[in-house]
């Protein structure tokens, strides 16, 4: 069962900081170390001198940088650069955008807090990996700001809307709006009314979460919250260290998006395109894509993969395509049925997942490259955007000599491959998913104040 409340949300204040725009962030996990000047030089309340990103190597492995962070968050709230909700609420969290297939849709969710619960017990469901360095980073500076900076991004069903029809009639205090680098924009308003959100509490209370984003974040807190407990000999239920910032969107919502993410492999020497074909017909039907220009092919690529995708309504259609930049030639792959079989020692739900395929089929099968060696060499690159992808395929194959860069478009996960993943207790290749678009960081946050009593369901 989950239970949730709600907390006196720390946001920015516009009057101190200027434009929200220029203070807030994407997650910590999708800034690079060569992207953190460009974010300070934005505003010197950049969120990015709080919610730091991970530490940069042993050399980086010290108490100063944590404490610095925790430091200015005080000095901050002194100055009233951040201002503390004095009653506690739910926060209705809208977010505008443009699909990349040109859509402009509009997804709708909620924040609120969340008490923690073991994976174990079935309220909060995961379907990535985690990672223990991570995990002790966070920690280190949850602990020490005594804050959680970012939401964690989780999904519930709802197929009547009811939660969040409540939210929208009583959403009548803004908290503010931003816009960020993809033109996306993030509005937030904050519900009080106390009937509204014990009938919220209460709507919830027979459902599962499940973890869109953010794994390590949830994980943290777990460790947080054991850390906390062993310290006081025990914790009540209604500690703020039992509970995490969450944002809350119902999977049924039309605006939610999963977008793919595209594998750039990097086979070690030389591969040329007959190898490659030979390699892959035992698993794989495989048609030549023709189109007046490389992004011309790769968009026709996608074009086909999603009809035949919208085709198979109740399954993964198990369509891939593949571009060799060094000889400009791309092709459709549709997976043989009696290839299948190879699957068969993977659980049900994972059969049916594209990454599977990818990882099981094609990297290791068919290119003999097993995921520890993909690991230990770096040979698999990551990119959300195919333009990006493509782009950084065309660069490697004209500047390395030593691999033959390899690019594999992909159509998307979909939510209930999601659920089924996570009702089995599974977990999914890394980079399965990409919910789109991510929660901004600064918007809204929750501090950790020790002595406080969370408003739970009474």
């Amino acid at each position: 069962m989950a239970f949730i409340a709600p907390l006196k949300g720390v946001h920015f204040n516009p009057q101190k900081v200027g434009k929200l725009d220029e203070v807030v962030t994407p997650p910590y996990d999708v800034i690079s170390a060569n992207g953190v000047d460009s974010y300070l030089a934005r505003n010197p309340y950049n969120m990015i001198r709080l919610d730091i990103i991970k530490s940069l190597g042993p050399g980086d492995d010290n108490d100063a940088r944590y404490q610095a962070a925790a430091d200015l968050f005080q000095q901050w709230l002194e100055q009233e650069v951040l201002v503390r909700d004095s009653t506690p609420g739910i926060y209705l969290y809208q977010t505008e955008y443009s699909h990349p297939s040109g859509q402009r849709l509009t997804r709708k969710g909620f924040v609120c807090l969340v008490e923690l619960a073991e994976f174990a017990e079935g309220v909060v469901k995961p379907h990535e990996q985690t990672f223990d360095t991570v995990i002790a980073d966070r920690l280190r500076l949850t602990a020490t700001c005594k804050a959680q900076f970012s939401q964690i991004f989780s999904l519930y069903s709802d197929p009547r809307n009811e939660v969040m029809n409540l939210l929208e009639q009583e959403a009548s205090e803004p908290v503010g709006s931003v816009t960020d680098a993809d033109g996306c924009i993030h509005s937030l308003w904050r519900v009080t009314e106390q009937k509204t959100i014990k009938e919220v509490q209460r709507h919830l209370v027979d459902k599962s979460l499940y973890i869109a984003d953010g794994h390590h974040r949830y994980t943290t807190a777990l460790a947080y919250r054991k850390m906390v407990g062993e310290a006081q000999g025990g914790l009540a239920a209604n500690s703020p260290a039992n509970h995490i910032i969450m944002y809350l969107c119902p999977m049924e919502d039309p605006g939610l998006s999963v977008l793919p993410t595209h594998r750039l492999l990097r086979w070690p020497g030389a591969m040329a395109t007959q190898e490659l074909l030979h390699r892959l017909k035992n698993y794989f039907n495989c048609e030549e894509v023709v189109s007046g220009s490389r992004e011309g092919v790769i968009a026709e690529v996608l074009a086909q993969m999603g009809e035949l995708e919208n085709q198979s309504p109740d399954k993964s259609s198990s369509t891939f395509g593949v571009y060799h930049p060094a000889e400009d030639r791309c092709f459709l792959l549709s997976l043989k049925q009696e290839a299948r079989d190879v699957l068969a020692g993977r659980a049900e739900p994972l059969r049916d997942l594209d990454v599977v395929v990818l990882s099981d089929l094609i990297i290791d099968k068919a290119l003999g490259l097993d995921h520890h060696r993909c690991e230990q060499e770096n040979l698999v690159g990551y990119y959300s955007d195919h333009e990006e992808a493509l782009d950084m395929a065309i660069k490697e194959s004209l500047a390395k000599d030593e691999f033959t860069p390899l690019l594999f478009v992909m159509n998307p996960t979909r939510v209930k491959q999601v659920r089924e993943v996570a009702d089995a207790n599974l977990i999914m290749p890394h980079k399965s998913t990409y919910f789109y678009p991510k929660i901004m960081t600064g918007l809204l946050f929750n501090q950790l104040v020790d002595g406080e009593e969370i408003d739970t369901l009474a």
